[in-house]
């Protein structure tokens, strides 16, 4: 057999939109587990709301991301680091289903899931980067729906099936299970991933040496910092000595790391080229380059305001959605309007919005899509204007009154039509993010727009609640709507130009 023969004997690689669907269903799942279901197991172990309060902490590397992510761009292939990554966190859930019964669980698990957010992230990070890698721009936007699908599936069974078989079957069996899916998929990922770039070194090179060393002990003593000032601020003394404002009560520390990373980015900005080159003269210049290339371009100040800013109205209604339906006094509906009907239309405008946007090009989709995410703010305005009267009657009211099923299926239709508008600005997000990232620093570049795309959840989710308080649900969405108009007006200032063939963003 002929060496070709042999090449063409192995197991055919995965198509496009199967992959596309597994990777990312692995990485919704760290992150739900991480993110959600450990404060389901944390509350059930007995932990306070104020210990629950410090798994924040679990949101960091998220946030951080964009630091250590030039090296997944310089070492190895995203391939080789997302499958290393999917073996790890499957161990790491597989440690915690041993941990699991015993009585120092909560602590041990806490431990370990810190540093499994930090292998998560990385996980992301290495999926990311394989997608935009392997390829092209107009694949890219046909299979968002695919991304999105799976990432909301994965959430959903981490929330919904694991959670559950936690608090009724036990937790050693729910994150077993965990594990074992982990493991599954990437015993698949391994046989059937398509390759994609090659590795530009070798992955050997990230064996600790003494100067990793030294940044490993930086990072332990940064984290220790970080929580020893999240213990302190739960502490009688701290709450005594700093009076702040309320709004700021609400940030929490991820959210305000995030907020500090916004204001380095914009003294980045205005100071890029001195920077850049003290950076240059301390050696590693892979590295600063990955920060200055995303920075360094034309209309940076447009395209970050954009990236900060579009989401505003969007984030801001999804903060208040559930309160007002509790308020409206339809809560036992809640799970199945939300699961039932706003899972399958975010999915449908995710993979609507990519189809679209591959089929006539960004430029021309921009402005529909964006206008559909806004527009949804005024049904919800419409909605909440008149439904005021059992707003008032059920606000606080243990036994809330009936609205009538006509009033019903017309909060479950502007529902439907708001996941729906939202999943065609993801795809319109997502899209344009991937348009930016140079062919060097993919990885480390998606990582910026998306740490600043998260950004926008902080300062939109703080004002909400104030607003909303202010003004009345009515009100308050009208208001976001006209807060989400600037980032519509910063359209005809960002670089919109179609790549003309793969190459172009590799």
């Amino acid at each position: 057999m002929t060496t070709t023969e042999k090449k063409n004997s192995g197991p055919k690689p995965a198509g496009a939109a199967i992959w596309a669907f597994t990777t990312y269903f692995c990485e919704g799942l760290p992150y739900s587990i991480i993110r959600t279901v450990s404060t389901v197991f944390f509350r059930d172990n007995g932990v306070s709301l104020e210990g629950i309060g410090l798994t924040s902490l679990f949101g960091l590397p998220w946030t951080l991301k964009f630091f250590w992510a030039p090296q997944i761009d310089r070492y190895g292939s995203k391939r080789q680091w997302l499958l290393i990554m999917q073996a790890l966190l499957a161990g790491l859930l597989l440690i915690a289903a041993a941990l699991a019964p015993l009585p120092q669980a909560p602590v041990l698990i806490g431990m370990l899931f810190l540093a499994g957010s930090f292998l998560a992230a990385t996980h992301d990070i290495a999926i990311d980067g394989y997608y935009l890698e392997t390829l092209d721009s107009r694949e890219q936007a046909r299979f968002i729906g695919y991304r999105v699908m799976a990432y909301r599936i994965a959430m959903m069974a981490g929330a919904g099936v694991i959670a559950t078989i936690g608090t009724t079957k036990g937790w050693p069996m729910a994150f077993g299970g965990s594990a074992l899916i982990l493991a599954l998929f990437s015993t698949y990922h391994l046989r059937y991933l398509p390759q994609g770039e090659t590795a530009r070194l070798p992955l050997t090179l990230l064996l600790p040496k003494p100067t990793t060393g030294r940044l490993l002990r930086l990072a332990c003593a940064a984290a220790l910092a970080v929580i020893a000032v999240r213990l302190y601020d739960q502490t009688i003394l701290a709450q005594g000595l700093v009076l702040l404002p309320g709004f700021l009560h609400k940030i929490n520390l991820a959210g305000l790391i995030g907020l500090l990373l916004v204001s380095g980015l914009i003294i980045i900005g205005a100071q890029r080229k001195k920077i850049e080159q003290w950076l240059h003269s301390k050696g590693n210049p892979f590295f600063s380059e990955a920060f200055f290339s995303f920075m360094d371009r034309d209309k940076i100040a447009p395209i970050l305001a954009f990236i900060v800013l579009i989401r505003t109205g969007e984030y801001m209604l999804s903060s208040m959605v559930a309160p007002f339906m509790v308020d409206l006094g339809i809560k036992k509906h809640y799970g199945w309007i939300s699961g039932g009907i706003g899972l399958p239309f975010s999915i449908i405008g995710a993979m609507l919005g990519g189809w679209l946007i591959s089929k006539y090009s960004l430029r021309r989709m921009i402005w529909p899509l964006l206008l559909a995410q806004n527009f949804t703010n005024l049904t919800y305005m419409f909605l909440a204007l008149k439904l005021e009267a059992f707003i008032l009657l059920n606000t606080g009211n243990p036994d809330p009154a009936v609205i009538g099923p006509a009033n019903l299926l017309m909060v479950a239709c502007i529902h439907a039509f708001d996941q729906l508008a939202g999943g065609l600005g993801t795809a319109v997000l997502m899209i344009f993010l991937m348009r930016l990232c140079q062919p060097r620093f993919k990885a480390a570049h998606y990582a910026i727009g998306t740490g600043l795309m998260s950004f926008s959840g902080l300062y939109a989710g703080v004002l909400s609640g104030f607003l909303a308080a202010w003004a009345g649900y009515g009100y308050f969405f009208g208001i976001s709507f006209l807060l989400s108009l600037p980032a519509m007006g910063l359209i005809l200032f960002i670089p919109l130009a179609e790549p003309q063939h793969k190459e172009a963003l590799r």
